[in-house]
């Protein structure tokens, strides 16, 4: 199934102060090339600001002796890689608006995956221990971020590393901590959602604890999917560069309702459920 991004939007009424920019979901090819340079002149000292002065600065939060005080319900340490995720969107533009409230304690996060700013969008959001494929941890700055972020790096194809992903993945859910997944297994472009793998699923049924689907949407009404995600044959600098010179757009985050332990059988109706929750969110 692909599913069609609406043009009407019936998620909730939006502020004057937070009403998206009149460029909102213009394409990467009509985009101006004098306003993208413009963009990038704004927008390269920030992001250059935000890794040379706020990166450090977060990470004198997320020392041993720090990490483990609280501030509310979280950790200090989580708090401030939050808040690093948060203002690293805003450096690209992204205009984050959240529907619906994350689960506390242990969970697990499913989600539609577009491109690697969905992790920086969720950790915007709640900190969760991603599982994500092992070529991540060598990007410049994301990956180390990653690793900071708790991720657990997976060889995609290697059924000895699913398995100690799994177990990863229960031991954390166990001890009382959450984890964040994307059972596509992969970004397919923006245009569609793909079926999910029920495999992973598997550690949050032996762990007992529920899974909350979240629908991320960029663009209104969605409809800047395909201009975030992957272009074909471009890679991880490419669409970081690319991304950095985009007009400014929201980003949606929609925390669905949860699915609870027992409240369907086995791991591949908890799949089916979960995407079809998702999409569901994506279509309305």
């Amino acid at each position: 199934m692909i599913p069609r991004w609406p043009v009407a939007r019936r998620f909730g009424i939006v502020s004057a102060m937070n009403a998206p920019s009149p460029h909102t979901g213009a394409t990467a090819h009509a985009d101006a090339p004098v306003a993208r340079a413009l963009r990038y002149l704004i927008r390269v000292p920030l992001l250059l600001w935000h890794v040379v002065i706020d990166l450090p600065l977060t990470l004198l939060l997320t020392t041993p002796v720090t990490r483990n005080l609280r501030v509310g319900n979280e950790t200090l340490e989580h708090r401030a890689i939050r808040a690093w995720s948060a203002g690293l969107l805003r450096v690209f533009g992204f205009r984050l608006r959240r529907y619906g409230e994350p689960l506390p304690g242990a969970a697990m996060f499913v989600a539609n995956h577009v491109s690697w700013i969905d992790i920086e969008t969720l950790h915007s959001q709640r900190m969760m221990g991603f599982v994500a494929k092992r070529e991540i941890e060598s990007w410049p700055v994301v990956g180390w971020l990653a690793a900071r972020g708790e991720t657990i790096f997976h060889h995609r194809g290697s059924t000895e590393s699913l398995g100690g992903v799994l177990h990863e993945m229960l031991a954390r859910l166990r001890n009382g901590r959450s984890v964040g997944v994307f059972p596509e297994g992969g970004t397919r472009g923006g245009g569609e959602i793909g079926p999910f793998h029920a495999r992973i699923f598997l550690a949050a049924v032996e762990a007992g604890v529920p899974v909350q689907p979240v629908a991320l949407r960029y663009g209104q009404d969605g409809n800047a999917q395909q201009v975030v995600a992957f272009q074909k044959g471009e890679s991880f600098m490419g669409n970081f560069v690319r991304l950095l010179g985009e007009p400014q757009r929201l980003a949606e985050i929609h925390f669905l309702e949860p699915i609870m332990p027992g409240e369907t059988d086995g791991r591949r109706r908890i799949a089916e459920l979960a995407r079809q929750r998702i999409v569901e969110a994506m279509t309305s």
